[in-house]
């Protein structure tokens, strides 16, 4: 699983999708695709904030499809229509990171601009961020049959154990609140790197400092296709996002009681106890209308790897073209957040293992004649990313 980035898919036939609030994008294999995709929510919490600006592009004659990072480009956030924060680039390609000590606040109005190098533009339309009421109570029970039985490609799910949480809060009276429930999960990762047609070394170079590069090397034709896994040298969590959309509209239950609120399924990955961060945030009104179009038109599939959402023409336009289609969402969420230990221990039946559920094959360990750590097998070092910490997450118990 990744990040829960709103994802074009190019289907064998035309993408047509009902007509909603929000734009649809409908692209015949036989046309060349071409569209940037952005995803950034700002959030009122003590966390990097992020704007992710790529490129979605397929062969017209293949149909083969992929995802290009947009780099160098300026990216802005207006605030109230006046201040002017600029997001810089990161060490991830397409990642724009806010300044630092930057939260968004409740009430407070914001809108995207980027500036491609070639001098393109584009603007969202402006969010007003609205506050969200916090989580009461977080119920937990493991279910055999969470998932489902079938995969979406149709293959059997031999793995449908999962936990299933469900949450209580308060819904505020005489307002209209729109909410979106979201999750983080932390695994204990035992394998770090993965290195095909070479292998991890570890080598010292002859600087003043010396320099320790680690990184996989060389190649070996002879042996044909062949991958190497290595395991982590120190402590490592893998982190999760979910794929689905779940969102709701309180006009029914208008200053009422929310309870079992079904907010997340968790995969029995392995038998480690693992820590779940649940987000409840607030919506406006045209961002839950975006949100709740992709939940119409997306299914959880189950199993442990869920297609990503298809993607929608959101709230991003090309300054100078407006006929051009932007996917994805810009928006302002004020997100309160629960944490969830599960300790796994009312878990039956058995879990494929993290790897096996993330790579879809069990490791293959290098060849090697000294054994576990030794020259001739290197462990690899825990790289912190969107996806993986060295670091121990707040709330996990060992």
């Amino acid at each position: 699983m990744r990040a829960a980035s709103l994802v074009l898919l190019v289907g064998l036939t035309t993408l047509i999708l009902p007509t909603a609030c929000v734009d649809l994008l409908e692209t015949p294999l036989t046309q060349r695709v071409n569209v940037i995709v952005v995803d950034g929510t700002l959030t009122n919490l003590n966390e990097d904030q992020k704007i992710h600006i790529n490129r979605a592009k397929s062969d017209s004659l293949t149909g083969r499809f992929g995802s290009l990072p947009i780099t160098k480009a300026r990216v802005e956030v207006v605030v109230d229509s006046t201040q002017i924060l600029v997001f810089t680039e990161t060490d991830t390609a397409g990642a724009y990171r806010s300044p630092a000590g930057f939260r968004a606040q409740p009430g407070h109005a914001y809108q995207l601009r980027f500036t491609l190098s070639d001098g393109t533009q584009y603007r969202s339309t402006t969010e007003v961020m609205v506050p969200v009421p916090a989580i009461d109570r977080v119920h937990t029970k493991f279910n055999p049959a969470s998932l489902p039985a079938t995969l979406g490609d149709g293959t059997i799910n031999q793995y449908r154990g999962a936990h299933e949480i469900t949450i209580d809060f308060q819904d505020p009276a005489n307002q209209h609140n729109y909410y979106r429930w979201d999750w983080l999960l932390w695994e204990k990762q035992d394998w770090c790197r993965t290195c095909i047609n070479n292998e991890y070394v570890i080598a010292l170079l002859d600087r003043n400092p010396p320099i320790i590069i680690e990184d996989c090397y060389g190649q070996k034709v002879d042996n044909g296709y062949f991958v190497s896994d290595y395991q982590c040298r120190t402590q490592c969590w893998e982190i999760l996002r979910n794929y689905t959309t779940n969102v709701f509209d309180d006009v029914y239950s208008n200053g009422g009681q929310i309870l079992g609120r079904s907010v997340a399924q968790i995969p029995f990955y392995q038998q480690n106890g693992c820590l779940v961060q649940l987000r409840q945030s607030s919506l406006t009104k045209a961002a839950y209308q975006y949100y709740r179009t992709v939940e119409e038109q997306t299914q959880n599939n189950g199993g442990v790897a869920t297609t990503p959402p298809t993607g929608l023409v959101g709230n991003i336009r090309n300054v100078a073209n407006e006929h051009e289609s932007v996917i994805g969402y810009f928006t302002a969420s004020s997100v309160s957040v629960a944490l969830d230990w599960i300790d796994r221990k009312d878990a039956t039946g058995r879990p494929p293992g993290l790897f096996i559920a993330l790579n879809n094959r069990p490791p293959s360990q290098p060849f090697n004649t000294g054994g576990y750590g030794s020259k001739d097998y290197p462990t690899a070092t825990c790289v912190p990313s969107d996806g993986r910490t060295p670091n121990k997450p707040l709330g996990w118990r060992d």
